[in-house]
C-alpha cells in the first residue's frame, strides 16, 4: 500500500494547538501551493483526465487548511478526535491528493492511478483512501456530511472541528440550504464552510445560471456568521481560520473570493478550463506561468 496514515510514518508535524497569526509560515505555503500546482497539471499530463481550473482555484484554501487549521491527534489521520474535512466539490480532487502527497501523507506513485481504469485514486474522492473522510462528487452532499459529523462530535463530546469546502455552483442544490438550516438550529459552531467564490460553474458565470448575490447576506439570513477573504492570500486566509468560531453557537462561513484557474494566464477565469485538458505545448506554456507565481 502506497499510503500513509500517521505523521509518524510520513515525518509531517500536523498543529496540535491552535495556531497564532505569528505561528503562520507564508512562504512555507506559497511554496506547498506551488509545488501542488504543478504536481496537478503534471499528472494531468499523464492521466488525461482531470479539472485542472477547479483545482487551481482550491490549491490555496486547501493548503492553508492543513497547514494551519486540521489537527491530528498523534499525527494520525485515522484518530477518532481527528478534525474531519470534507471537499464536498468533489471534482477539484487531484488538488486535495496532490496536498496530502506533498505533506507526506502518501507516496507520490499513488497518483500514477488517478483517473485510470482500475486504479486507487478515482476523478472524485473516495472514503477508502486514508485521509478521506466521505465520497463526494455528487454536489450537494458535503455540507449535510458536515453537519451530521458535527452533531456528532457534540453528542460524543468531542472538541474536534469540521471543515468543508463547497464550490459556489454547488450552492444551487437545495440540500445545502436545508443544512445551513440545520446547523444554525443547533448552534454548530465547531462547523465552518469554506465557499470557493470562484463566481464560474461548468460552462457559464454562476450569476448567470442562477444568481447566488447576495451571498453573504443568504448565509447570514441562514443564522451563520459570515466573512470574506481573498482566497489566494495565504496570510489572509489563516488569519480567518485563527479567528474560528467567528461567533459562539454560530457555525461559521468564510466566502474565499478566487480566481478559477489561477496561476495560469490562459485558464484564469475562462470556464472552458473547468474540464478542458491542455495539450503538450499548452502545458509548458501553463508551467512557465506557474514558476512565475514563484518569483
Amino acid at each position: 500500500m502506497t499510503f500513509s496514515s500517521s505523521h509518524a510514518e510520513c515525518g509531517f508535524d500536523a498543529p496540535s494547538v491552535p495556531l497564532r497569526d505569528s505561528d503562520f509560515d507564508v512562504d512555507a505555503a506559497r511554496g506547498l501551493a506551488l509545488r501542488v500546482r504543478k504536481r496537478c497539471l503534471e499528472v494531468t499530463k499523464g492521466s488525461r483526465f482531470g479539472h485542472l481550473g477547479p483545482d487551481f482555484s482550491a490549491v490555496d484554501l486547501l493548503c492553508v487548511l492543513y497547514l494551519t487549521a486540521l489537527r491530528f491527534p498523534s499525527g494520525d489521520m485515522r484518530h477518532a478526535d481527528r478534525d474531519r474535512f470534507i471537499l464536498s466539490k468533489g471534482h477539484a480532487a487531484l488538488a486535495l491528493y496532490s496536498v496530502l502527497v506533498e505533506l507526506n501523507w502518501w507516496s507520490p506513485t499513488i497518483l500514477d492511478s488517478y483517473g485510470r481504469v482500475g486504479g486507487l485514486l478515482g476523478g472524485h474522492p473516495s472514503c477508502t483512501s486514508p485521509g478521506i473522510e466521505t465520497c463526494t462528487g455528487s454536489l450537494g452532499h458535503g455540507l449535510p456530511f458536515a453537519v451530521g459529523a458535527a452533531l456528532a462530535a457534540r453528542t460524543q463530546s468531542s472538541a474536534r472541528k469540521v471543515f468543508v469546502l463547497v464550490g459556489d455552483g454547488e450552492l444551487q442544490e437545495g440540500s445545502n440550504w436545508e443544512a445551513a438550516m440545520l446547523a444554525a438550529t443547533h448552534g454548530l459552531d465547531a462547523l465552518t464552510v469554506v465557499i470557493d467564490r470562484n463566481r464560474l460553474q461548468q460552462g457559464r458565470p454562476t450569476e448567470e445560471v442562477n444568481r447566488l448575490e447576495p451571498l453573504a447576506g443568504k448565509w447570514r439570513a441562514f443564522g451563520w456568521s459570515v466573512t470574506e477573504v481573498d482566497g489566494h492570500d495565504h496570510a489572509a486566509i489563516a488569519h480567518c481560520l485563527h479567528k474560528l468560531p467567528l461567533a459562539a453557537g454560530r457555525p461559521s462561513c468564510i466566502i474565499a473570493n478566487t480566481v478559477k484557474g489561477k496561476g495560469v494566464s490562459f485558464m484564469e477565469n475562462n470556464p472552458a478550463w473547468h474540464h478542458k485538458l491542455p495539450s503538450a505545448a499548452e502545458a509548458e506554456s501553463a508551467l512557465q506561468d506557474l514558476l512565475q507565481m514563484d518569483t
